[in-house]
């Protein structure tokens, strides 16, 4: 490991810019309210200019010489163990402040015109820069403690942004659900830390990777497992996915946020970093992989069936991101396929969120999209914008998810024919949910209510979906054509076994049944009419409406049983443990109130006593004579 010079030496400021931003907002008060959007926003991008001139310095280097280590401070030295504070300058790191920084920052200027309105947008943009430091920290940190921190910062972001509108009891809601579900999956990443401390003495990333070896593999499992606990907390995998769908109730731009470039990637950073405990244990990587297919194919149902278009993308996440786990899950073959798919993913969800928000910013924040249709023709450019995400998402050569996506499927069939067939069902479901989401809002015959006047969005909020529209389109085929991302990573994550052609049989597949999602969804909701009301559906479409019965799970298996334990504890506590307190203190006060009356305080009444005594002690000595 060297150590970082040059920019690389002020790394630290990547955190303090957007952390400072934060505190100011928070603590000047209203004095900030006129310009402390401005500052949020420049704060945001002052730390990914850093950004950039660190990657640019790494590029100068040699490719085993790009990792590096800035030393911040001793945290706490004790014996034979310390934790020290420090960044850890690398190809997998470098590459999420490229993109937190980027994409977030777009965001903050998107966030501009979007909460113009909002008479605490200063408190907004003071959460959202938190948010982009906690991420930060996260991602940089040399080992775990740090990331923990970080992982705690985003939690804490998380609630107060989702629970932004706390006007809302839906939005409290909201915001409580996800932290304390995210508690759940940080609970395992303690544990995780906690045994990494225990087996080797060390949570730094070397000394934790370098003694890994000598560990045994029921050690190594548990560990993976715990991680993999705090990853589905963060990403919203199954089971832990039940927060995401609701943290849609706060502002647009926190999905993007939350959606795209930060929270719900922690996860999958989470576990490509610790990629040397998960190579070690076939067992936790099988797990790993499981979870994230079965997690895609939720998602996608979820997807299918939602009419509030932030809802519908939200279930769009959840599948995306169950893409990425399962290519983390197939080891040194997918670590590459999963961050490449992470960053692009990064760029066409953000364009399509903040294309929802555009479009619930002219519908007067109406949600359903069974009250839209034809607004391409009146909002031209949100609609190309989001267009290119779409193509993006499902698939279609050659922008970006064709290049991303691809490659997870085609490495989930040469790993496991189970896992690479729920990988390519899961496009076919992708292309049709997606389509409708499209169909229903630009295309068709208007819906709109009679005092909807639908128009396109100011240059502050469109500009950045035309800028994250040109990633949607053409950052897959960057990375991905000529190997660039593949040999930029491959010190950190291993170079993957095969090399996948542009065209195979898979891929030909896959094509044919995204053709046919997008048909089928042209069929039912493009050349149909679309009712304003949503009609009774299947027991299957029901299901997904409710998000796959996940809130009813969750009751019946946790929270009812929860209540109950609480309640014999309760219980137990008054009449067992509170009970034999108070009986021993009423035994003790009942013997010496009565013990208390033979004190009368007269000279007579203790002769007499004594006499008796006296009379009862020579009996007895006579009694034991005889």
């Amino acid at each position: 490991m060297h150590k970082a010079e040059g920019i690389q030496s002020v790394a630290w400021l990547l955190i303090a810019l957007p952390l400072a931003g934060a505190a100011i907002l928070l603590l000047a008060g209203r004095a900030t309210d006129k310009w402390g959007h401005y500052l949020a926003t420049l704060l945001s991008a002052a730390s990914g200019v850093i950004g950039f001139l660190m990657f640019g310095q790494m590029l100068g280097y040699g490719t085993e010489e790009r990792s590096r280590n800035l030393h911040l401070y001793d945290y706490f030295v004790t014996g034979n163990f310390n934790v020290d504070i420090g960044l850890q300058i690398d190809q997998l790191s470098i590459s999420f402040v490229l993109l937190i920084t980027f994409v977030g920052t777009l965001i903050h200027i998107y966030s501009i015109g979007y909460m113009a309105h909002d008479e605490n947008r200063r408190r907004f943009f003071a959460y959202l820069n938190l948010f982009v430091a906690a991420m930060l920290l996260l991602v940089l940190s040399d080992n775990y403690l740090g990331l923990y921190v970080g992982w705690e910062g985003v939690g804490l972001a998380s609630y107060l942004l989702i629970g932004f509108w706390q006007h809302k009891p839906t939005a409290a809601t909201a915001a409580k659900k996800a932290f304390v579900v995210n508690r759940v999956g940080d609970f395992g990443l303690s544990i995780a830390i906690m045994l990494m401390f225990a087996t080797f003495g060390t949570i730094s990333y070397a000394g934790v990777y370098a003694a890994a070896p000598e560990a045994s593999e029921g050690i190594l499992t548990a560990i993976g497992l715990m991680l993999l606990l705090g990853a589905c907390g963060k990403s919203a995998q199954l089971p832990l996915q039940s927060w995401l769908l609701d943290a849609m109730e706060g502002p647009t731009p926190v999905s993007a946020l939350i959606h795209a470039a930060t929270m719900v990637t922690a996860g999958v950073y989470l576990i490509v970093r610790s990629g040397p405990i998960f190579n070690l244990s076939e067992t936790a990587q099988l797990v790993v992989a499981i979870v994230g297919a079965a997690t895609l194919l939720a998602g996608a149902v979820i997807g299918c069936a939602k009419d509030d278009i932030k809802k519908a993308l939200a279930g769009s996440t959840m599948s995306q991101i169950g893409y990425m786990v399962l290519a983390a899950g197939l080891g040194k073959a997918g670590y590459v396929f999963a961050i490449a798919h992470l960053i692009t993913h990064g760029f066409f969800k953000a364009g399509m969120f903040l294309g929802a928000g555009s479009v619930m910013h002219a519908m007067k924040d109406d949600v359903d999209m069974r009250k839209y249709g034809a607004l391409r023709t009146v909002m031209l450019i949100t609609f190309a914008t989001f267009f290119l995400g779409y193509l993006a998402i499902i698939g279609v050569p050659p922008f970006s998810g064709f290049f991303t996506k691809d490659p997870i499927i085609e490495a989930a069939f040469e790993h496991n024919i189970v896992l690479g067939i729920c990988a390519m069902f899961g496009a076919a479901i992708t292309a049709f949910y997606m389509s409708r989401l499209v169909f229903m809002t630009f295309f068709g015959k208007a819906r709109w209510d009679d005092d909807a006047h639908p128009h396109e969005s100011p240059l502050v909020m469109t500009i950045p979906l035309m800028i994250l529209a040109v990633g949607s389109a053409g950052l897959g085929a960057f990375l991905m054509l000529g190997h660039r991302f593949q040999d930029f990573l491959e010190p950190i994550t291993g170079a993957p076994e095969e090399t996948h052609s542009l065209v195979s049989a898979n891929g030909i597949i896959t094509l044919v049944l995204v053709a046919a999602g997008v048909a089928y969804a042209w069929f039912r909701y493009g050349a149909a009419t679309v009712p304003r009301e949503a009609p009774r559906g299947s027991f299957l479409t029901t299901f997904a409406r409710k998000d796959l019965y996940g809130d009813a799970i969750n009751e019946s298996l946790l929270m009812r049983p929860g209540q109950w334990i609480t309640r014999i504890a309760v219980w137990f506590d008054n009449r067992g443990v509170d009970g034999a307190v108070n009986g021993l203190a009423a035994l003790i006060g009942g013997t010496s109130g009565r013990v208390r009356r033979v004190q009368t305080g007269f000279v007579r009444s203790y002769a007499l006593s004594m006499f008796i005594g006296a009379g009862i002690l020579v009996a007895a000595l006579l009694v034991v004579r005889v």
